[in-house]
């Protein structure tokens, strides 16, 4: 059974996908662009993009009963991986140990021509 998880506090869907879905005990967030959901704006540097893509994140697990501290996963996709040093430090600014498993690589462009995009699982 999947259960749909969806808040006002992070941004809609632009398609026909889910902010997250919960099967179990585990959480599957959609890919997050650094998109403020109260003023639809995305900061133009890659720190402030990376901030804003987690605090979506945040408010989507918060919606399902969790927190950063249960996300085993992560996925970064990056605009250029000369943006890998700067999101890494405010990644880790973000995740404590244990760190969850992660990868992180360069694609060729993000939708709305964002610099990164996250997407999670957590377990609860």
């Amino acid at each position: 059974m999947k259960k749909e998880i969806s808040t006002n506090n992070a941004p809609g869907a632009i398609g026909p996908y889910s902010q997250a879905v919960q099967a179990g005990n585990l959480i599957f967030v959609s890919g997050q662009l650094p998109i403020n959901a109260a003023t639809g704006e995305m900061p133009a540097d890659i720190k402030a993009q990376t901030r804003e893509s987690i605090n979506n994140i945040k408010a989507i697990l918060a919606e399902a009963g969790a927190t950063l501290d249960n996300v085993v996963k992560t996925t970064v996709f990056l605009a250029d991986m000369e943006y890998f040093g700067p999101m890494n430090e405010v990644y880790s600014e973000e995740f404590k140990a244990v760190y969850p498993a992660r990868c992180a690589f360069a694609v060729r462009e993000l939708p709305k021509k964002a610099l990164v995009e996250i997407e999670v699982i957590a377990a609860l």
